[in-house]
Order: structure tokens, then sequence, then C-alpha cells
């Protein structure tokens, strides 16, 4: 059922590209549309008449499997007879008597009135969406929390001293593992952390996630809210900007040093959104972000941005006399950032989320320095109107608790791990900001 309320939602906005892609790409999907249309009122839609010929042309065999329903025979009546029919024979009476009549009950007076049934149990109302209405999360590579938020330490002097200011830290905020795809793959999906994505993910397939397997991308399609994912230097192998790339089935990514991996890139293991076209519409290059943040109504209500991995800040992939690990990152935010809080979708009900997703496995810049107590802690960095800026939020927050946050956010349910009892959310602060403008 959630396949085809998905599959329903993708088919009310497909168009031109993502239509071929749609029906090339997964019978699942066609015949989702297809059987939605047949069994509305107004019949087949031209979409569906489309994807329904497009569907005996590619899968003729699927089509020719399915059971045939048997057509029955129409009966002709009778003939009228011209006599009667003899009466039929009286049945032969017994010699036994016939049983004793059970006690009546006597009948309910008509002044007694049948007893109410029981009111059925109210069923819990649905979630409202919060006012945070635009949410822009930057994920990074963490340099360790001190060399991030520390203002002695810090090698990011314009997150930990500037933007830091505007904004309200997550000073527990930690990982689920140092490699960035498991925390990817959980901030989007809920999913828990596997000897593969540990590894990330340089095995495509064994990271691959099956068609029912739902991210948030998912749910916002389904809930007709738009989402998109900018990452830089995003790139077919001509070089040319290009959607939603990732390594061919059995073929280990070649990503170029310091540009763009498909580590960064969630998305793009997720079968629900490659077979339903939304992934090669909504994954795009970061270059698209500018003209998309220049009206409100042409931004997205989630856009998740991903630099290359120089400017990610992984040490050691930037180029010679540029700077390197947590300088490029910091530089990065620096251009990128004030775009974001300069943009309409922003000022009006927009919220920034600043989040480390991986950890930086270069060996630290000066050798003789401690190691951090615990390296998985990262901090976040929550950025809005809507919140008073300078503050600490000191919870137990990790990626399942930003996916939590985020689906409360807009209303809709916990997927996998991010519906779990222990798992905290941050939605709650603008919710009670929201009551307390109402007061």
């Amino acid at each position: 059922m959630r396949l085809l309320q998905q599959a329903i939602a993708a088919a009310a906005t497909v168009t031109g590209k993502r239509f071929g892609a749609l029906v090339a790409s997964s019978l699942l999907a066609t015949s989702g549309i297809v059987a939605t249309s047949i069994n509305s009122s107004g019949g087949l839609s031209p979409t569906a008449a489309l994807a329904a010929q497009s569907l005996l042309e590619e899968h003729p065999a699927a089509i020719a499997a399915a059971p045939v329903p048997t057509p029955v025979p129409a009966t002709t009546p009778a003939p009228a007879s011209s006599s009667p029919e003899p009466a039929p024979s009286p049945e032969p009476t017994s010699s036994e008597p016939l049983p004793a009549p059970l006690p009546s009950t006597p009948e309910a007076t008509p002044t007694s009135e049948p007893e109410a049934p029981e009111p059925a149990p109210a069923e819990p109302e649905a979630p409202e969406p919060g006012p945070v209405k635009h949410v822009f999360l930057v994920s990074l590579a963490s340099p360790g929390y001190d060399a991030a938020w520390d203002p002695t330490a810090s090698q990011m002097p314009y997150l930990s001293g500037e933007l830091r200011q505007e904004g309200v830290l997550l000073s527990n905020y930690s990982l689920l593992d140092a490699a960035a795809m498991p925390n990817g793959l959980a901030a989007i999906g809920g999913l828990e952390p596997t000897e593969a994505s540990k590894a990330d993910c340089v095995d495509y397939e064994a990271c691959l996630q099956p068609v029912e397997t739902l991210s948030l991308a998912d749910q916002l399609t389904t809930a007709r809210l738009s989402w998109h994912a900018y990452l830089e230097d995003m790139a077919d192998p001509e070089g040319k900007p290009d959607n939603c790339v990732h390594p061919e089935p059995e073929a280990p990514e070649t990503a170029t040093t310091g540009g763009y991996s498909a580590k960064l890139n969630p998305f793009v293991f997720f079968h629900s959104l490659l077979d339903l076209g939304d992934c090669a519409e909504n994954d795009v290059p970061l270059s698209e972000l500018a003209d998309d943040l220049k009206k409100a109504d042409a931004t997205a209500s989630f856009s998740y941005i991903a630099p290359n991995l120089c400017n990610s800040g992984f040490r050691g992939q930037c180029p010679e006399g540029a700077a390197d690990g947590a300088g490029a990152a910091d530089a990065f935010l620096g251009k990128v950032v004030p775009e974001i809080l300069a943009s309409p979708a922003y000022k009006k009900d927009g919220l920034l989320i600043v989040s480390f997703g991986g950890v930086d496995p270069a060996p630290p810049v000066d050798p003789a320095a401690p190691a951090p107590a615990d390296p998985l802690k990262v901090g976040a960095l929550l950025v809005s109107p809507l919140l008073a800026p300078g503050g600490t939020d000191a919870a137990a927050y990790d990626p399942y608790s930003l996916l939590r946050s985020l689906e409360e956010m807009y209303a809709l349910e916990p997927l996998g791990a991010a519906k779990g009892t222990k798992v905290h959310s941050f939605a709650s602060a603008f919710n009670a900001t929201e009551t307390a403008a109402g007061d």
C-alpha cells in the first residue's frame, strides 16, 4: 500500500523525461499507475494510457502471464408452459407426535429502547506540520568537536564564530560511525549501519536498498512536498554536469581526487528513488542551488547540500596550496550559507542545519595534539529566524534524531530506527516557539 501511494503521488507530476525513465525502469511503478487509473471513476488518464501502452510493448511476457477471467455463458429463459404443472404430492405424514413447541420469549414492550452501542475508540489525530517549511541541511566531514566548535582551538572560524552566534548548538550530537555512508543512510532512511556501509559502500550493490525500503525523500513526495539534493561537481563520465550519478552495478566507483563521490550522496542508494525517476529529477548538481534560492516557491521544502570531497573537509583532497581539511569546509560554508540566509524561503520559515556526516580519517594537523575523548561526538548547529540565537541544546542526538526531527516537522511517520523510543527530536523547540508567539 505504501508503494502504491508513492506511485500515485509520483504519477501526479510525471512529465517528459521523467515519465520515460519511469516506464523504462520500473514495471512495478508503471503497473501501479495503470491499476490506479483503471479503478478510478474517470478511467484511464492520458498518462496512464501511455504507461499501459509502454507496459504492453516492453513487458509482453508479464501481461501474457496475467490470468484472464472466464466469461459466464448467458442463460436462456425457459418457455412458458401452456398447462399448469401438477401440484407436488403431499409429504407422507409420520406417526410420531410433533415435538413440543419451544417456550416463547416475551416481546419487548413498545416503550423499551435498544441499548446504545459503545462508542468506538477515537483514532489518534494525525500530527500537524510545524512552523518550519523550508529546511537546508549541509553535510560535512568533522575535524573533531573542538576543532569545529571550541573558539580557542577551532579550525573553522566562520562556523565557530560568526555562524555559531546566530543559532543553537547541539553540543551532544554524535555519529553512528566514522564513515560517511552509515550516517547518511541513517539520516534519510533510518537504516542501521552494516559492514558494507561502514566501508563507505565501495561495493555499490551491497548498499543498494530494495524498492520497498523508503526514504525521507519518498515520504516528502507522497506528502506532495518537494525535495532536492545538491551535490558539488556531480558530473557524467565526460565531465558534464549530470543528475543522480552513481556507480554502475558490479563496478567500483572511480571518484576523482577532491571531486564528487557517491558516498556523499545517500539518495542514489534507494531503488524507490531510482526506479520512479525521483532521483533523476531531484538529485542535481550544486550549481542549480543559486537559481532555486531566488524565489520561495522555487525553493524545495527540503534541500540536502553536500560539497565535493575537498570542500567537505577531507584532508589530502584539495589542490596543493589551497585551503585543506577543516579550512576548506569553513570556506565553503562562508560562501554558501550567506546565500541561503538571504533567500526568501529561509527568511519566511526556514531552518539551516550544519551537520557532520562523517569523520575526517586523516591524521591530525598537530601530531602532538591529544586525541579527542569521543571522536564520534561532532556537534551540529541549527540556525533559523524561528529560534532564539546563541543557545545550546545538550540533549543526546544522532542521525536517527535528525531524521525523526525532520519527519515531525513535516508531520511524517518515523522510518526505521528513527521510530525508537529513545530517539530524541529537536522539532519541539520550534513548536514551543510557535506556541509562545501565538500566546
